[in-house]
């Protein structure tokens, strides 16, 4: 199954009030596998950017004011998202300003029931504890090093890791370890070409198990202590 995981930076916090989408970052899952596929864009919203929003993302006025308006993107991004469900994180917000935006170009809203909400499901599995973005990635041991400040494709990006473990998916970090292999002599092993039977494994030699002279004449004597023991009863009956 396709799914987008996706994240919006804004002027402010309602569309309703004039407050525009100035950046959108999606991801591409398959399955609940990253295909490293993404689309990101900033926008020019047309309006000053308020010090309280720059402050959040560090999208300056003199930075969009080359970049295009989000009717010049619009039929690119919706090509990119085409009809999968779309995750976000409060996805409610997102979805706002996606939709307001699309009805400023003429064209049709978003459904609804195509929304995922990671808080939602965060909330779900672990209630009463944070669930920001932050203390999610914190939680499933998700690297957030990169974010310093709020950005719409390094969120997305993070979100996506998260989205993946809160379905059930998969532990960071987790590898199996390869097995040992050899090249045969004069060989040298290109892992692209390699068959199975050009694998030569290490056998290492089984550990010993059996139970030393010395073991064995201290457990006689342990057993000759023992009066009326349940195996000799054991043995009479047969």
């Amino acid at each position: 199954m396709r799914e987008i995981v996706f994240d919006t930076e804004t002027t402010g916090l309602n569309p309703h009030n004039g407050d525009r989408l100035v950046e959108i970052g999606c991801v591409e899952l398959y399955n609940r596998v990253e295909t490293g596929r993404s689309f990101h864009a900033y926008f020019n919203p047309g309006r000053p950017m308020p010090s309280e929003a720059e402050a959040v993302h560090g999208l300056s006025d003199r930075f969009l004011a080359d970049k295009p308006l989000f009717h010049d993107l619009c039929e690119d991004l919706l090509e990119f998202i085409g009809d999968s469900p779309l995750v976000a994180h409060n996805a409610a917000f997102d979805f706002g300003f996606l939709n307001h935006e699309l009805g400023h170009c003429g064209r049709p809203t978003v459904c609804m029931s195509r929304m995922v909400d990671t808080i939602v499901l965060a909330r779900q599995r672990f209630p009463g504890a944070k669930h920001s973005l932050d203390a999610l990635c914190t939680r499933f041991g998700v690297d957030r090093s990169i974010r310093i400040k709020h950005g719409a494709l390094i969120d997305a990006q993070l979100l996506a890791q998260v989205y993946v473990e809160l379905t059930g998916g998969r532990q960071i970090g987790l590898g199996l370890v390869a097995e040992v292999i050899e090249p045969r002599e004069n060989q040298t092993l290109d892992p692209r070409t390699l068959e199975p039977a050009m694998l030569v494994a290490t056998i290492r030699p089984p550990r010993p198990h059996a139970p030393s002279e010395e073991e064995l004449e201290r457990h006689a004597a342990f057993l000759a202590k023992m009066s009326d023991p349940i195996w000799n009863r054991l043995d009479s009956r047969g």
